[in-house]
């Protein structure tokens, strides 16, 4: 074991904040994760702050069977945490979670304000570096569905096909994604300061229920329309990756409808609300496929297999142009607006061709005229 590693003790190492913790923390080669998970007594909890250099506290009560484990964890567990710092008689930098909920008149509320009571009464005898957090609704991977989470309960529900109930579809909840939860705990880890702070989840979204579900059933619905939202940024971005996340094995997997003749074979893959599509087709030996011009649409042609020879001519000049295109020499090749252009496999084997359009195919209006180069 290397001996300069920074031992960081996570209590509640197995719930949903600490699973995805434990794997960020696992990442970093200079760390040691020392784990205090449910069912651990108080008497190894005490050996494990004697080895830690940090500690993240994160073990809490929210749904107990018996009303009394509110108290048992939430309150206790974090005594003793408390106490078991001061006798070792070191500064050892303390993250705890709490929860908005402390601001609320309930009993799991009411528990986490006492554990920060604790910890604010231990600061201020100790000096102890302190930080406390208090956090909306997280979700991402990992989380329990059907328990404290909607987005939990949507994601899984509907990747397995099962109802979701929403009582008020208007109710606006608020809602902060794992990835940045823990990018925040991790930061703090190594800034946290002595005495007491208050910490705040600096990137939080607000979303009602009504758009919550009908997000989530949108990403579902892609898979048949092909249609992708836009799930590059934002909150979008982090619903998406919470709601893949939640899909059994057996649908890792979809089909994509497929057209084929005697020239080859054509499928669309991946469509965009606004910046185009993305197929691919085949060409047998000495096919030609193509042979139109377009009015306004542009393509991006990419073979990935085989040898093609891409034919040109301008409407108006009848300007001509040709290029012959291989898939060991990686090259896009545009089509104009106003060139006929046409597409020939020149080699001994099928051609694959990657093609980007910058509008999705409307039957009703395509916008490929036939005509021959």
């Amino acid at each position: 074991m290397n001996k300069n590693k920074k031992r960081i003790l996570l209590t509640g190492a197995n719930g949903f904040i600490g699973k995805n913790l434990g794997i960020s923390l696992g990442e970093q080669n200079d760390t040691e994760i020392l784990s205090f998970v449910r069912g651990d007594s108080v008497e190894s909890l005490v050996e494990l702050v004697e080895r830690a250099d940090a500690i993240i506290h994160l073990a809490g009560e929210n749904r107990p069977n018996d009303p009394e484990d509110f108290s048992l964890v939430n309150i206790d567990l974090t005594t003793a945490l408390c106490e078991a710092i001061e006798c070792t008689g070191r500064n050892i930098p303390l993250i705890f979670t709490s929860s908005t909920q402390a601001e609320c008149d309930n009993l799991y509320g009411k528990s986490k304000l006492a554990a920060e009571q604790i910890i604010e009464d231990f600061v201020n005898k100790t000096g102890n570096s302190t930080v406390i957090y208090r956090l909306v609704g997280i979700f991402g991977k990992f989380c329990k569905p059907n328990y404290n989470s909607v987005v939990a309960t949507f994601c899984h529900n509907i990747a397995f096909d099962l109802p979701i109930q929403i009582n008020d579809p208007d109710l606006k909840i608020e809602l902060a994604y794992i990835d940045d939860v823990v990018d925040e705990l991790l930061q703090t880890l190594i800034e946290v300061k002595p005495g007491l702070l208050r910490g705040k989840i600096s990137k939080t979204y607000s979303i009602t229920l009504g758009n919550l579900a009908e997000q989530i059933l949108a990403f579902k619905n892609c898979r048949t329309s092909l249609i992708s939202e836009r799930v590059g940024t934002g909150l979008t971005r982090a619903l998406y990756s919470t709601y893949m996340s939640y899909l059994p094995s057996d649908k890792f997997v979809y089909d994509l409808p497929q057209h084929g003749d005697e020239r080859g074979m054509f499928v669309e893959m991946l469509k965009t609300p606004d910046s185009g599509q993305f197929s691919f087709f085949t060409v047998h030996p000495g096919v030609t496929r193509g042979s139109h011009y377009h009015h306004t649409k542009t393509e991006k042609f990419l073979v990935v297999e085989g040898t093609v020879r891409m034919c040109f001519r301008q409407l108006v000049t009848g300007e001509t142009f040709e290029v012959q295109l291989f898939s060991d020499k990686p090259q896009v090749v545009d089509t104009i607006p106003g060139w006929v252009h046409d597409i020939t496999n020149v080699g001994e084997s099928k051609a694959i061709i990657m093609l980007w359009a910058n509008e999705n195919f409307d039957q009703d209006r395509p916008d490929s005229i036939p005509c021959e180069v």
